[in-house]
This record gives C-alpha cells, structure tokens and sequence, in this order.
C-alpha cells in the first residue's frame, strides 16, 4: 500500500505495456500517464519547483507563469495548487478543451495565444507573451521548461534509470521531442553509464527541431515552432518524423485493443514501429519507447471521427496493418 502526502509524490508508475503482439516487433512502453498529473510532465514539473523552492526565487507573492501546450500546465497547476501560488498557464488554440477545463478546475488562470508568430508559430507567441507578463510585474516567477536544467535532470535521475534498471539489455529506446528535456536526459543518462543502446529521436512533420521546415501542426506535445534550447539535435542515433495522419492512424490502432494514449504516444510508437520495420528484419531487437500521457484528454479530437476526418481525412481513421 502506498500512501501519499501531497498529489506530486506520485510521480512514475513503474509500468510498461508489451507492443509486440500488436506490431509483431518487441516494443514495450513505458506508460507515463499514471499520475494526478495525467503525464510525465509532473516528473518536470516537480524539479523545476523543488528548485526554484530551494533557491528562494518564489516569495510569499508570487505567482508562477509557464508556457505549454497542456500537460506541463497540468502538473504544475496541481502543485501550485496544493501548495497555494497563483498559477497562470500560457496556451494557445492546440491545447485540448479537456486539458484547459482541468486546469481551470484546479484554479489555474489560463491565458490563449490566438495569432502564430510569423516566424515561430504559437509557441514563439507564447514565450513572447510569457516574458511581457515577467516584464511588465516582478510577482511572476517563469520556471521556463525549455531552459530548466531541472526539467532534462528529472529524466536523467529517474526515468532512463529506471529503464535500465528494468532493461539492462536494452537495444533502442525511442523519445519523443517537444522541450526534449526528456530526449536529453535519457540519452546523457544512456551515454554517462556506458550503455550501448542506441536513442532514437521521434518528432513530428512540422516541428522544426531537427532541421525540417515548419508547417502547421494539431497534436500538442510533441514537436516545436522554434529550436528547443536543450537539444543537440546531433547527439541522437537517429530521427524519425512522423506525419501526424500517421500518429492518428497508430493511436486508434491501440485503443481498439483497449489501449487509449495520446496523441505525442502514438506519434512515438509509430516512429518506433517504422524505423524497427526498416532496422529490425529479424525481429531480435528488445525496444523501449516512453509514452507521455494517456488518451483521455484527446476524446474530442484524435479519438472523434469527425474531427479526424475534418483534418486528416477518413483515411487516417483506418488501422495500421501488424508488419
């Protein structure tokens, strides 16, 4: 029995869901979703106040301010509000309906970015309008995910720990890239312990992050509008881009075997599935890929028919055929 004292101790549920009778290739996730955050996002989220805590910078009135696209936004909404620090997320039109309504619940103030930055898309609005708020009144204390030390630390003391724990004789791990705190902290972890295994980055067609032009994208999560500070984009094994049709398609596939994930998971999991067909003829390859939330907070758009078709077409409601 475990038995907490505030909702952020609960951090990482240590569970992985075998893949390879669905895709034929040894693929298990790592499911992140099981917290009251709903993500890994509280991993960060709870470094990044520990330490902000420990170095003073929140006094008596502050009141914290972040960017994100939900799931930052979330855990840190749960923690400022157990804790009692106003709390304002910074959004824009991507984030779920069901992720603001949470956020909102939990007492967050949420402010929507409506227009794209010309060049940076929502995500350079969002900063832009984050360091305004900073500017313009002192109380507001930005942790910025996207430059916090503690955010890539997180993973680098606990998760690719524990996936190594689990899988010593890991062959691949497959992560996703949005702030890549959790990309870069998984591979310095892998690298500094000598493990052989090789990190695959999976982004989206759209995201800039590793060198593609940008387009617009709908799945929030994964994927960035402008260069995410923390990553070398040339420190990886390989990268795979995937569009996000294909991301629909693989979420879907899960969830009719009783599998709801969202949308960054499916994304990630297809990335996986597509580079273990081109790389993994044989089938010997034991993989692991991370799945950052559950599929509950995407019902009204990667798991609504007619949202789908309305984007992608009816063709992205079709399943993946097993390879």
């Amino acid at each position: 029995m475990a038995i907490i004292g505030s909702p952020h101790e609960l951090i990482d549920s240590d569970l992985y869901v075998d893949l390879t009778s669905v895709l034929g290739h040894a693929l298990y996730v790592k499911c992140e979703g099981f917290n009251f955050g709903g993500s890994i996002k509280m991993k960060a989220a709870v470094a990044m106040v520990a330490d902000a805590e420990r170095d003073g910078v929140i006094r008596d009135d502050s009141i914290l301010i972040e960017s994100s696209s939900g799931n930052l936004g979330v855990a840190l909404s749960i923690i400022a509000a157990w804790k009692e620090i106003p709390f304002t997320c910074v959004t824009d039109r991507r984030c779920n309906d069901l992720t603001a309504s949470v956020m909102r619940a939990l007492g967050t103030r949420i402010v929507v970015v409506d227009e794209p930055d010309a060049e940076g898309g929502y995500l350079k609005a969002r900063l832009d309008l984050v360091r305004r708020y900073c500017e313009e009144d002192d109380r507001y204390i930005w942790l910025n995910q996207y430059r916090n030390e503690a955010n890539w630390l997180a993973h680098y003391k606990d998760t690719a720990r524990g996936i190594l724990k689990h899988f010593p004789d890991l062959d691949v791990l497959f992560v996703g890239v949005g702030t890549a705190g959790t990309a870069m902290g998984c591979l310095r972890y892998l690298r500094d312990t000598g493990s052989t295994a090789r990190v695959v980055a999976v982004d989206s067609v759209g995201s800039v992050s590793f060198g593609s032009p940008p387009a617009n994208r709908l799945i929030p999560g994964i994927g960035a509008g402008v260069l995410p500070p923390m990553l070398d984009p040339n420190a990886f094994d390989d990268v795979v881009l995937v569009p996000e049709e294909a991301a629909v398609r693989m979420c879907r596939t899960l969830s009719v075997r009783g599998l709801l994930f969202g949308g960054s998971t499916g994304t990630v999991v297809d990335g996986a599935r597509t580079w273990l067909e081109r790389n993994d003829p044989q089938r010997t390859l034991r993989t692991v890929c991370i799945s950052p939330d559950m599929g509950d907070r995407y019902l009204d758009t990667v798991y609504d028919d007619a949202w789908v078709r309305g984007h992608f077409g009816p063709g992205a409601l079709a399943p993946v055929p097993r390879s």
